[in-house]
């Protein structure tokens, strides 16, 4: 691919703005005025202006830690940039992201990543959005040589192989993980000959030679965008300084090694290049140069004038507005299992919402291994219907992706257990991004799967892992214990813009109850008074309110009136209606299937005991598993999981 001059004085002005920029952080670093850390790109400046020089306005990146390169030449301002670096209300991110996390969705710039490689699977689901979408957009993906052995950069390749997905893996080698070599960690030949083990092409190129990145990034773009699928660039380069700014670490690197790097200065290289084909004069280069410290000076003081981001702001970005929906009139009339009513809702949001998509293990041609995405293939077609690899933290974070990328992705995760291989895509990911970015994007995700115990599965497949999620800022956590409800709250969810933790205990597929067969949703954060009574608030969660209703009707058989509450939501929690029935009744007991060690459960009480402790006429008890992992062998099973009768129990102790 021949450039012109014109692109060739573009390309120099972007290395020149990209090297300035980072000079300028550390000098501004050094004065207090950028705090935390920063990531110097100096060094590597070729790679991202070569390989964003093969964009148009509508591709996608997805950078790394040390991304002030990747946004800057993907045509990030430098004035918003430097503002977000001093954590002002004027950065891309409104002072809530940082360095690490540098975002702007309105260049296609899906963010910066503070945890190493983990944008690959997000830029997999952008992609995976744009071929749902038939569009000819295409994903460039950063990652480093230390990133190249997380074990989602495999996986990634792997998915993004399998279906075809138009990015670019682009691994900037530049020959050390924080202070460790490359070489020292990584086997085989090259990282690009990685490629072969996914049948896709692999290229490995100087990374400090600008030409040499445009054209093999270049023509991996054309291949994506040809709908060929992915590709892997290597780009061998080399960061002038050390790991990030706060670093004050021994010398990892011989002296001797660093200068005959920087004597292959790619800024210098390409400058020589222009002045020795006449394509530009010396004086164009230094004008060019000019230009860029003019900017950056203005650049400076706009960060300097912007004012700090208030605790309101703040607090505001956590989650977007919930979504609003009226509970609908109680019917009667047929009855369906909660598999089929969460079933139901699934067909009833993709036929409304072509957004919608829904991904996950063997949820395609069988229909999930307990019905519930039963006929959605046949239907809506296997574009929207997808049986994935089992990769569960790729498939999970292309959701996070896709949903960024305007998609309302569903991802089913097949026993809930195995979620703990996704929790840095929930955790770190889906959960932060919109706080992260300033309160601006939404990620209108629905996880969902059955946890909990019952049916003998033992220690790896009953957990109840509830609370992990309630304890995150930004997911929403839901959990149904009716087909009724598993309907109507499933479809909200799935009209939610915030990420949604959906929990279905796999005892009650099998469960029947009314079920309105026109579409419906329910409102999140609203309870539902399942049982009113004037003596002991019993609230119950999933699986243990039918208990707690049981145990109810047996008490009031001895006189004891019990008002059963289920929350359906736990975040968020409709506080005001369980605090109005414990004012009434002033004994409270929870009741849930988790082991009681740092339970749900454990919240609600602090909750009640901080805003309602006058009202308390009694301890407040809890009813909960036993501080084991869940047994095989089926008396203790039904030893460990709360009862009817240990829920009565409880009680008649406050009685």
């Amino acid at each position: 691919m021949t450039l012109s001059a014109e692109q060739l004085e573009s390309l120099y002005t972007t290395m020149v703005r990209i090297r300035r920029f980072d000079e300028k952080t550390a000098e501004l670093f050094q004065a207090g005025l950028v705090k935390g850390t920063a990531h110097s790109y100096v060094g590597e400046e070729a790679v991202a202006a070569g390989a964003c020089a093969s964009l148009r306005e509508g591709d996608y990146i997805v950078g790394t830690h040390r991304g002030h390169g990747h946004c800057i030449a993907k045509g990030a301002r430098l004035d918003l940039m430097m503002a977000e670096l001093m954590g002002r209300q004027d950065g891309y991110c409104r002072g809530l992201g940082g360095s690490m996390h540098i975002a702007a969705l309105d260049l296609r710039i899906l963010g910066c990543n503070g945890i190493v490689a983990a944008g690959l699977p997000i830029g997999t689901g952008a992609a995976l959005a744009e071929k749902i979408r038939r569009t000819d957009h295409v994903v460039i993906a950063f990652f480093g040589d230390g990133g190249a052995n997380q074990g989602v950069v495999h996986e990634a390749m792997n998915l993004a192989a399998v279906w075809a997905l138009p990015i670019v893996f682009l691994c900037e080698n530049n020959q050390y993980a924080l202070s460790t070599a490359s070489k020292r960690t990584t086997a085989g030949p090259s990282i690009a000959a990685r490629a072969a083990g996914y049948d896709i092409p692999g290229a490995r190129v100087d990374g400090n030679d600008v030409h040499a990145v445009f054209e093999a990034v270049g023509a991996a773009v054309a291949r994506a965008r040809r709908g060929e699928g992915p590709s892997l660039v290597e780009a061998v380069t080399y960061r002038w300084g050390g790991h990030s700014m706060r670093a004050n670490l021994p010398d990892y690197r011989t002296k001797e090694e660093e200068r005959e790097w920087m004597e292959r200065d790619p800024i210098a290289r390409l400058g020589h290049h222009l002045v020795e084909d006449r394509h530009v004069t010396p004086i164009r280069l230094k004008e060019l140069e000019e230009r860029v410290e003019i900017e950056l000076e203005r650049a400076v003081e706009f960060a300097k004038a912007s004012p700090e981001p208030s605790v309101e702001l703040m607090e505001a970005s956590v989650y977007a507005p919930h979504v609003e929906v009226r509970e609908p009139a109680p019917t009667g009339g047929r009855e369906l299992t909660m598999a089929e009513a969460l079933n139901e809702a699934l067909h009833g949001e993709m036929q409304r919402d072509a957004r919608v998509f829904v991904m996950g293990e063997d949820v395609g041609l069988i229909g999930g291994i307990f019905g519930v995405t039963r006929g959605l293939r046949e239907k809506f077609g296997e574009d929207r219907v997808r049986d994935t690899p089992i990769s569960e933290a790729t498939f999970l974070g292309a959701g996070v992706g896709a949903a960024i990328a305007g998609l309302r992705p569903v991802v089913e995760i097949q026993i809930f257990d195995f979620v703990a291989m996704t929790m840095d895509q929930i955790v770190n990911q889906a959960a932060k991004f919109r706080y992260m970015l300033g309160g601006r994007p939404t990620v209108p995700l629905v996880i969902r799967g059955p946890q909990g115990g019952g049916i003998r599965l033992a220690a790896q497949h009953s957990q109840s892992l509830e609370a992990w999620f309630v304890h995150v800022p930004g997911l929403v956590v839901v959990a149904p214990s009716t087909p009724y409800d598993a309907k109507g709250l499933l479809a909200a969810s799935i009209r939610e813009d915030n990420p949604v933790i959906f929990l279905e205990h796999k005892a009650l597929y099998a469960v029947k109850g009314p079920v309105p067969a026109e579409p419906y949703a329910l409102p999140l954060g609203k309870a539902d008074v399942k049982r009113a009574g004037r003596d002991v608030t019993l609230v119950a969660t999933l699986a243990m309110v039918a208990r707690a209703l049981a145990a109810a009707a047996e008490l009031e058989k001895d006189g004891i009136s019990v008002e059963v509450i289920d929350p359906r939501t736990l975040v968020p929690l409709d506080e005001a209606t369980i605090l109005a029935s414990v004012a009434r009744t002033g004994r409270l007991v929870i009741a849930h299937e988790a082991v009681k060690r740092g339970g749900w459960g454990a919240e609600l009480a602090a909750l009640v005991s901080e805003r309602a402790l006058d009202a308390l006429d009694a301890p407040i008890v809890r009813v909960a598993a036993r501080n084991v992992p869940m047994p095989y062998n089926d008396s203790l099973e039904r030893a460990t999981i709360p009862t009817q009768q240990d829920i009565a129990a409880a009680v008649r102790g406050l009685v």
